[in-house]
């Protein structure tokens, strides 16, 4: 299962948080498109904010786990990572239960 956690101030997302694996086994197919599919968005947004928008940002990539935050967005950082997450929240409602959104305050 794969956890998406965007961090929210005042209803604009400034940073996420998405940790683990989609795949049930190694041939698990569909686990793997929807891996590929949030690690791709993912690293759109954040390159999008960091090398088009030019907004600083911490962040923190392993295997498994992608943090990324920005401490002080601009109204652009925050209409894409807003975007980030209307998306992956429409993988979830694909993907059932192994994409969970939460959203922290």
């Amino acid at each position: 299962m794969t956890k998406a956690k965007f961090f929210e101030h005042n209803g604009a997302v400034y940073g996420f948080l998405i940790e683990g694996h989609s795949t049930k086994t190694a041939s698990d197919g569909e686990g793997r498109a929807l891996c590929a599919a949030v690690s791709s968005a993912a690293y759109m947004a954040a390159n999008t904010v960091t090398e088009v928008i030019g907004d600083s940002a911490e962040s923190e990539v392993s295997d498994g786990k992608m943090l990324f935050c920005v401490s002080k967005p601009s109204e652009s950082t925050v209409k894409v990572l807003g975007g980030l997450k209307l998306h992956l929240s429409e993988l979830s409602k694909q993907y059932g239960k192994r994409l969970i959104i939460i959203t922290e305050v």
